[in-house]
């Protein structure tokens, strides 16, 4: 993707995998979809038309939802995550911690909340689903469904990276804080 739309990318479109979003400040602008097109057929990049949406104001990309308003999580993967009972197995927490893992980034020491339930997956480990593992359960459901808004950086505003470390596991975030620093 990233060869077939080397020239349109950041200027007139996104790529991630093998998703592409192309994107304008009107409807006049978004006339380059037709060299995207093009580009499509020339290559033979076949498009599901089932996944195709044209002139929408807002979206569901990689499980967010973009908007004029920033980047937030999908409600509907929200609403799904508020009603999960605890894991019963241990299939049930790798289901759930994978699912989670999506998320990782947006929650501060993921993995240190994580970790009384990612004890149980360590070999010869009995599957006893003690009260911490409810609490980190239930603390990451919370946090999960209390997602903020998030928004495209501001390139006038200074970076900061956010580490998660633990004996386990490392995460880093690249963040911004809204206020500006001098």
């Amino acid at each position: 993707m990233m060869a077939i739309f080397h020239d349109m990318i950041e200027e007139t479109m996104e790529v991630f995998m093998d998703d592409f979003s192309v994107f304008g400040d009107s409807f006049s602008s978004c006339f380059h979809l037709n060299k995207m097109l093009k580009r499509c057929e020339d290559t033979n990049l076949v498009l599901n038309w089932e996944k195709c949406h044209f002139m929408v104001k807002e979206g569901i990309v990689l499980r967010h939802k973009i908007s004029k308003s920033g980047i937030e999580v999908d409600k509907a993967k929200v609403d799904v995550i508020a009603k999960l009972p605890h894991p019963t197995s241990v299939k049930g927490i790798r289901s759930f911690l994978g699912h989670a893992g999506f998320y990782r980034r947006f929650i501060q020491d993921f993995s240190k909340i994580a970790r009384p339930m990612t004890h149980l997956l360590e070999k010869d480990t009995p599957f006893i689903f003690l009260k911490e593992c409810i609490k980190a359960f239930n603390i990451l459901k919370r946090k999960l469904t209390e997602a903020l808004v998030l928004v495209a950086p501001d390139w006038d505003l200074p970076f900061e990276i956010m580490c998660d470390v633990s004996d386990y596991a490392a995460g880093a975030v690249l963040g911004q804080r809204k206020t500006r620093h001098f």
